[in-house]
């Protein structure tokens, strides 16, 4: 290969821009050129694609977001836009993609492969954690020291009032920061998808007989737990119990943002730089991950359908710390 590309697709998270410095560096290592697609597959649609040096990506490791951008498209989803993609991928003669991002983002770079057969190696930058094949994603570790270092703020004047407080974490579909948040926070209750057990335990602390007699409480919730999120959670307790009070903090997308701690940026490199190398090797249709402390490459295919577990030592941690 000549000339590669690389592109920030889906929802930013912090390490992202690491990521990105790393690819570029690597591939001025072996003699690549680079370029790079602004907003994911939009640019990429709209051929606004640019040449990254090194010096393009100087001073960029402690940023949050991605100077690269990142944007939906809807006219990728079409065969005419990525005939389009295609296109102007050929135009810039670009022969192979670095894809940063998450489960969809993945989804998009292997149909385009399958049509096209532009290689493309992923690395995984989302803040959820939740993809299969690598025990933790580019601006998890940011995002959960934001969430602990806003609990543990709440908890000081949740303790001044003696109230309960329901804070609001990311995770639509997987509880990884709910439960790693919760733990390192000190949070008496954790309310995730994946468990359903917790609900009832919530249910007892605030209502009925079992009910706490702590003089405050702190509880986390992900976004996608089963009965809503910390408002509609809120509110159910209040139908149970119509003394029941208690404030909710959505935390929102102040977890996306910030500067990425020294483990993500560390992390985002070692990614960055694997993903340059497999693509080099003849690799594609794979994601660049770190499997106990060890790079791995796991298929698309089980990076997007496989479900990852969370760790039953941490759920443990949960019970034990929380009767």
């Amino acid at each position: 290969m000549k000339r590669i590309a690389v592109f920030t697709s889906g929802g930013d998270s912090p390490g992202m821009n690491a990521c990105v410095r790393a690819v570029v560096r690597t591939a001025n290592y072996h003699q690549i050129e680079m370029m790079g697609i602004m907003r994911g597959y939009a640019g990429m649609i709209e051929n606004d694609i640019v040449p990254l040096a090194s010096r393009s990506v100087s001073n960029i490791i402690q940023r949050g977001g991605t100077i690269l951008k990142t944007a939906r498209s809807a006219a990728f989803m079409t065969p005419e836009g990525r005939k389009q993609a295609y296109n102007n991928l050929v135009q810039n003669e670009i022969e192979g993609l670095i894809c940063i991002g998450g489960n969809g983002s993945f989804t998009g770079a292997k149909l385009f492969y399958e049509e096209f057969g532009i290689p493309c190696i992923g690395a995984p930058g989302t803040i959820d954690n939740d993809l299969y094949g690598t025990d933790f994603t580019i601006g998890f570790d940011t995002a959960i020291n934001t969430a602990v270092d806003a609990i543990d703020k709440i908890r000081d004047t949740a303790d001044s009032h003696d109230r309960v407080f329901f804070i609001e974490v990311m995770g639509r579909h997987a509880g990884y920061i709910a439960l790693a948040a919760g733990i390192a926070g000190g949070a008496e209750g954790i309310l995730i998808p994946e468990s359903n057990d917790d609900w009832e335990k919530v249910v007892n602390m605030f209502t009925g007989s079992h009910k706490s007699k702590k003089a405050f409480s702190i509880i986390v919730v992900a976004e996608g737990e089963e009965h809503g999120g910390a408002m509609q959670i809120v509110e159910q307790l209040k139908q149970i119990d119509p003394q029941f009070d208690a404030r909710v903090t959505i935390l929102g997308h102040i977890q996306r943002g910030g500067k990425p701690t020294a483990y993500d940026r560390v992390l985002a490199s070692r990614l960055g730089n694997a993903a340059v190398e497999a693509l080099l090797r003849g690799e594609t249709n794979k994601m660049a991950g770190l499997v106990n402390n060890k790079v791995e490459f796991t298929s698309f295919d089980d990076a997007i359908h496989k479900t990852k577990k969370l760790n039953a030592d941490l759920l443990r941690l949960v019970d034990i710390f929380n009767t």
